[in-house]
């Protein structure tokens, strides 16, 4: 297994040499690799059983690191970095020559974020390349929020895990491209529309789910558990399912022996924190089948409510 621990230095060190770090962030932990070293780069996908057509992320400390790996950065992109980085957004956005085709799976775009957790930020900031991370577990499997979960998964492919806690906003990061001056959300995520249209107007969603995505986090089926996953009016599932199945509600206690409430308090912060860790949860435990309901359809219940339907997707 992994060694888990504190040391930025250690992880500089690792990653220098072109090893693999598994790193915090506010949304996932992310698997890390020098995004400039194709070698390290290939090691991701190895590790991670990831689809080579599924572009990665890039990691930098902040806006003025991203003009060093992307050419013209639109107004509006500049805007939305300014109020939400550091922060759970992804900008996609024209990459230079010296980001590798590997990251971009060979698309002339690069989706670049600036991380919001203090040890990565410390990291990035002491490093002379950015990093990609894309989430760091098993290619479709669900995304990891404490270190153990990467140990679990990932522990015999990396030597070290740095520790920064139980991620804080728990899902991925919403990422938004850029179509002549129009601003489209290619998946949802940690920042919320509502949130982004405060800044930029009016925008676009086209989250459809491809086998050749342009974006990450566009496939149909991702983020799932073993066990398969059945979305309805839990009420009725459960009459249909009786004690074979585990339970994930978002608010109600509907009094089954292995239930997770996302947020008894209704709240979708707070669900969206769980929401892995539910599923995961679930996961282990003596069930056949998985039964969930989707949440309020706003703010983040638009990026939970994609999550669970890719989770049940067959």
């Amino acid at each position: 297994m992994a060694e888990i621990g504190t040391d930025i230095l250690k992880a500089k060190a690792l990653l220098e040499k072109g090893e693999l770090v598994a790193i915090p962030t506010e949304t996932v932990y992310g698997l890390a690799g020098n995004a400039l070293n194709t070698s390290a780069v290939t090691k991701i996908f190895t590790a991670k059983d990831r689809p080579q057509f599924d572009p990665l992320i890039v990691h930098v400390p902040d806006l003025d690191h991203a003009k060093n790996y992307v050419e013209d950065i639109p107004d509006k992109a500049i805007a939305l970095a300014k109020k939400f980085w550091p922060g759970p957004l992804t900008l996609l956005l024209n990459r230079k020559p010296i980001i590798p085709d590997l990251v971009t799976s060979g698309l002339p775009t690069v989706g670049i974020r600036c991380p919001d957790h203090a040890l990565t930020r410390g990291l990035l900031k002491s490093l002379s390349f950015p990093l990609s991370a894309p989430s760091a577990n098993p290619f479709g499997y669900i995304s990891p929020t404490r270190p153990e979960h990467v140990n679990e998964q990932l522990g015999n492919k990396i030597s070290y895990i740095l520790d920064g806690g139980v991620c804080t906003v728990g899902i991925e990061s919403t990422i938004v491209g850029f179509e002549n001056d129009q601003v489209v959300i290619l998946r949802m995520g940690g920042l919320s529309v509502e949130a982004i249209e405060s800044v930029v107007g009016k925008v676009s969603v086209q989250i459809h789910s491809s086998s050749n995505p342009k974006a990450p986090g566009q496939l149909k089926n991702h983020y799932a558990p073993t066990k398969k996953v059945v979305l309805g009016n839990l009420p009725d599932l459960i009459k249909q399912h009786g004690s074979h199945a585990g339970v994930l509600a978002f608010q109600t206690d509907y009094k089954q022996p292995h239930q997770f409430v996302l947020s008894p308090a209704g709240k979708l912060e707070e669900a969206a924190q769980h929401l892995f860790s539910a599923l995961r949860t679930l996961d282990k435990l003596p069930v056949e089948i998985i039964l969930a309901e989707l949440v309020p359809e706003i703010g983040l219940g638009r990026a939970i409510n994609d999550r669970l339907r890719r989770a049940a997707a067959e």
